[in-house]
Order: C-alpha cells, then sequence, then structure tokens
C-alpha cells in the first residue's frame, strides 16, 4: 500500500508557473527509493537491537559490580564468624574465653580498617553533635563542660561520611559556662 501510494505521488502533475509538467518515475528510480527505505529499516533494526544488548549488558554489568563488591566486603568477616563458632565450641576458663574474643575483636576492627571504616573518637574529646549523640549527662566539677566522658556506643565513619553517630555521656559542669 505504501508504495502504491509513492508510485502514485510520483506520477501526478507538477504545476510550475501554472504549467502542468508530468513528472514521473521509471522503474530504476522507484527500485532505487525502495531500496533506500529497506536499508534504513534494516539500520533502524539493527540500532534498536544494538540499545538493547547495551542495555542488557548495562544491567548485567551492575549486578556483577554489586555482587563483587558484597563479596569483597563479606569475605574479611567469614574468619571473624569462624572463629566465633570455634570459641563456642571450646572449653576453658572465663579468662580464656575472654582472651579468645579480645582476639576475635581485633581481627573484625582490621576487617573494618580493610574497607575504610573508622571508629569515631569520643572519650576525652568535645561533644560534637554532627559525630556524638548525648544520651545523658554526668555533673562533675573535675572535667570541662561538654567533654566526652563514656563512649556507651561506638561509632563509625567511612572515609570521611558518618555511618553511625557515638552514644556518649558528656559532663556537665555547672561552674562553667558554655558559650
Amino acid at each position: 500500500m505504501q508504495d502504491e501510494t509513492l508510485e502514485q505521488g510520483l506520477q501526478e502533475p507538477e504545476i510550475v508557473s501554472g504549467q502542468d509538467v508530468a513528472v514521473e518515475a521509471g522503474p530504476s528510480e522507484l527500485d532505487q527509493v525502495r531500496g533506500e527505505r529497506d536499508q534504513l529499516q534494516d539500520r533502524l533494526a539493527r540500532l534498536q537491537a544494538e540499545f538493547d544488548n547495551a542495555r542488557k549488558r548495562e544491567i548485567k554489568e551492575r549486578s556483577d559490580a554489586r555482587d563483587y563488591t558484597v563479596t569483597n566486603t563479606v569475605e574479611p568477616f567469614l574468619g571473624v564468624m569462624d572463629n566465633f563458632q570455634l570459641a563456642l565450641k571450646a572449653d576453658g576458663t572465663a579468662e580464656q574465653l575472654r582472651g579468645g574474643v579480645e582476639l576475635i575483636l581485633k581481627q573484625m576492627e582490621d576487617a573494618l580498617k580493610g574497607l575504610n571504616v573508622q571508629a569515631v573518637e569520643s572519650v576525652g574529646t568535645q561533644f560534637d553533635p554532627r559525630i556524638h549523640e548525648a544520651l545523658g549527662n554526668i555533673e562533675t566539677a573535675e572535667f570541662p563542660d561538654h567533654q566526652v566522658l563514656e563512649e556507651i556506643r561506638r561509632g563509625y565513619k567511612i572515609r570521611e561520611k558518618l555511618l553511625r553517630p557515638a552514644l556518649v555521656r558528656i559532663a556537665s559542669n555547672p561552674g562553667q559556662v558554655s558559650e
């Protein structure tokens, strides 16, 4: 149907300066136009297929990158879990168990350091609401006002981004006026 319309459009007379001029397309010109059309349709189909393949490849690469990241993150902690399981099976004194748990804690801290996770400094520093969360205060005259006295839960950051704030208790010195 589209070819018939094309043929009719090429054979209709064209009006130029008030005169009828017949323009007829020969079979070779019509074949040439059809060939160009077929080439363009083929090119369009190939471009659509390339786009679909690129989209699927990007989805797969994103999934692979996520799996790679999870693998590299979880792997250091598998040894920690193994050591906890061994500690639970061990028969020993409370002191030996405590020593084992301290070694496991050190192993966990090393695994976190390998992932650029660092503990937030707390005890002995001034309270900073950007990295600390005050859980309470302790009245004292020995320490300056708003100094962190006790860490209840350790805070962590990855590079400069805070993962979670440290839960702390701070000094409340009524003898000092805080600014």
